[in-house]
């Protein structure tokens, strides 16, 4: 009954959202968590060092709402100008900012058919028609059934490079190619986890005023939890971006976030060590879940998506499940019996691949 009168004060459209689906965040005693792609190590010490510094009385003022200083350090590391760096609550929040500020342009929005889930999440949101196209046969993203596309018909390009959940990555002529196909509307490229592994289109914006890069601290820099997220391009793409942020929160970056964002980036030693033991670690799992008679997918991100030959996915998450081992289960077309494992710690690494030994020996 309580659910029926609240519905009756929704916005017209609200019951037509199917919002995005985050990683469970089960509470379950000595749990193996390999679903919601986090970094097995912590942050620098570095960074708690900052935070608790910046925890003063300061805490009573608003923030900067330029976040100057963070969008200064940000473009120090990436080689460009503060004017080109907008900063927002994690990368979704940029991202959402973007659908709003850079897609809503009356013509569909091109992305791959298996890509983040957000993307169909946020055309709903802001009533934009999806484009989808399929990955090639080897779930990699096919530049060229994009590049075939009309590009007047089309209000804009985003997709994920590595992609999610698949983990391949295009090259930066790949990248570039995009860029130059699709001049008259905005590229989105969604770098989350190009840390791992591949290279960063951040250096082809001066060449390519369309083209928007988003990257994120939660992965390789192991701040999930701090939510901080940006984007780099052209000052005009920039401008946009903050003239919607503007128009919802004029100060989404908090003095704690801030402090800490700008420390991570301070202590690239940490950085190089952790994102290093990560790639080590991929390439490892990978070999170990090939021995076990998976196809594994090359992977440039800190997960692998894979799957057994004679295993059906659902029923291996089960298993994995009741051996408080948890990772991702996609149950959706060519990926069904796939599963996504988060790259863990060497102990969570170990942990997954006994579990997988007792269920395969069960036959």
């Amino acid at each position: 009954m309580a659910d029926a009168m609240f519905n009756r004060f929704w916005s017209d459209d609200l019951g037509e959202l199917s919002p995005y689906v985050p990683g469970e965040q089960p509470k379950i005693d000595d749990l193996v968590k390999l679903n919601t792609n986090e970094n097995p190590f912590g942050p620098s010490p570095r960074v708690i060092e900052a935070i608790r510094a910046a925890a003063d009385d300061g805490l009573r003022l608003y923030p900067d709402p330029t976040s100057l200083a963070l969008r200064e350090c940000l473009a120090e590391y990436h080689g460009v100008t503060a004017d080109q760096v907008f900063v927002g609550n994690g990368s979704d929040e940029v991202l959402g900012f973007l659908f709003r500020a850079l897609f809503q342009r009356g013509r569909p929005v091109v992305f791959p058919d298996i890509t983040y889930s957000f993307y169909p999440v946020y055309c709903r949101l802001f009533g934009i028609e999806p484009r989808m196209v399929a990955l090639d046969e080897e779930l990699a993203v096919d530049v060229e059934a994009m590049c075939a596309i009309d590009p007047s018909s089309v209000g804009g390009v985003i997709l994920p490079n590595p992609n999610a959940p698949t983990g391949r990555l295009l090259s930066i002529d790949q990248v570039e190619r995009l860029a130059a196909h699709f001049a008259d509307c905005a590229v989105v490229i969604d770098e989350a986890y190009v840390d791992f592994g591949g290279e960063t289109a951040i250096g082809l914006i001066d060449s390519y005023p369309n083209l928007l890069v988003t990257q994120t601290l939660s992965k390789s820099r192991s701040l999930a939890g701090l939510r901080l997220g940006f984007a780099i391009g052209d000052a005009g793409l920039i401008d946009g971006l903050a003239r919607v942020k503007d128009s919802f929160n004029s100060y989404p970056v908090d003095r704690l976030a801030s402090a800490g964002a700008i420390a991570a980036y301070q202590d690239e030693a940490y950085f190089e060590q952790t994102r290093r033991a990560i790639i080590a670690m991929r390439e490892q799992l990978g070999a170990d879940l090939e021995a076990r008679g998976f196809e594994v997918l090359p992977s440039a991100a800190n997960f692998l998506l894979a799957r057994h030959s004679t295993r059906a996915g659902a029923a291996l998450a089960a298993s994995l499940r009741e051996r408080r081992v948890i990772v991702r289960h996609f149950d959706r077309a060519r990926i069904g019996d796939h599963l996504r494992i988060t790259i863990g710690s060497e102990g969570q690494n170990g942990a997954l691949l006994a579990a997988l030994d007792e269920i395969l020996a069960e036959g």
